[in-house]
């Protein structure tokens, strides 16, 4: 967590400058709401601003020095004025949200200045809501509140309108795949991970990650089974796939790898092989890519982005997958 305002300026740099541009006229906001993609730096630029709050000696007066006492702490997760709402299971409980107001209710405990920042701001219950609603209405003075989301659009209008809105971008494929070649990162590899995610840390782990490197000789063998024979198909999920995606956000990495599958082989048609991102399987998908149409890759598309869906509406992830199967089964999709 704990990015230097030069990592995250390389990342986010307009954001970086807005805070700048605040902080040297002492026009902090009293709310920000972060959205952006996963990955993008919101989490970590809500502790390098708190840290830039707290500082004791900031750096041309707005970066953190994170080396004074309160930057470690706030590093560390234990600053006694800086306060970090999390979803509680699914959700984020109006409960959860009085205590925050009951802390902020004391004065601060070495300064008048707080800070609180509440992660996946859109899955607070109606109720929390209502009560952020209040709190926002009310800030109390010094105090500085920081909402963040991947679904702004889920967050009621009321609390909106009493945020400042800062949006985070995405690193473009090309400066991701620029960056984890710096890591390191073969580049035979870099263009699929660049792909799933647009967080350069976790993209470095699933280019070192065994169950990684598996899950995508699981998800090109179900490809080629499907090719084959339903029965097939279905024995490939149950010895391979079951035991390998287990957790959901596992299943939606091996849903993006399937994807990503149809994509080659969509560029592939088309032409477009430079856009190619499984480059160590590019012979075998120029070969599959002759055996399919293009009307019927798009349908088997749209059935993999339409599992994702259903699974992030919590259906059942092995009748979710058998579905699945049995929809890509070539020819199926136009009986």
């Amino acid at each position: 967590m704990a990015k230097t305002w030069e990592e995250l300026e390389d990342i986010q740099p307009i954001v970086l400058k807005m805070f700048k541009n605040s902080m040297m006229k002492n026009r902090l906001a009293h709310a920000y709401l972060f959205e952006g993609m996963k990955g993008t730096g919101k989490r970590d630029a809500s502790f390098l601003l708190a840290k830039s709050v707290f500082c004791q000696s900031p750096k041309q007066g707005y970066i953190p020095c994170e080396t004074c006492v309160n930057c470690k702490r706030i590093n560390n997760g234990n600053h006694p004025d800086v306060h970090l709402v999390e979803p509680d299971g699914l959700s984020i409980k109006k409960a959860q949200i009085q205590s925050l107001q009951e802390e902020f209710s004391k004065t601060g405990v070495e300064s008048k200045k707080k800070l609180y920042m509440i992660v996946h701001a859109d899955r607070m219950t109606v109720n929390a809501a209502n009560s952020l609603l209040k709190f926002l209405e009310e800030p109390h003075p010094e105090t500085i509140a920081i909402l963040m989301t991947e679904q702004a659009q889920q967050i009621l209008p009321t609390i909106l309108s009493r945020c400042q809105t800062i949006s985070f971008q995405s690193l473009s494929a090309e400066k991701m795949i620029e960056k984890l070649i710096s890591h390191n990162v073969e580049p035979q590899i870099a263009p699929l991970i660049a792909q799933l995610t647009n967080n350069i840390d976790e993209a470095i782990e699933y280019s070192q990650n065994d169950w990684f490197v598996q899950a995508q000789k699981i998800v090109l063998k179900l490809y080629e089974v499907l090719k084959k024979s339903p029965l097939e198909a279905m024995v490939s999920l149950q010895d391979d796939w079951f035991k390998h995606f287990k957790e959901k956000e596992q299943i939606d990495l091996g849903l993006d790898l399937l994807l990503l599958i149809f994509k080659d082989l969509l560029y592939i048609q088309l032409g477009k092989e430079e856009q190619v991102v499984y480059l160590n399987e590019k012979d075998r998908l120029e070969q599959f890519a002759l055996q399919s149409t293009s009307r019927m890759i798009s349908e088997q598309m749209t059935a993999v982005l339409e599992a994702k869906r259903k699974l992030h509406a919590n259906m059942n992830p092995q009748l979710l997958m058998e579905q699945l199967v049995l929809k890509l089964q070539e020819g199926s999709l136009f009986v």
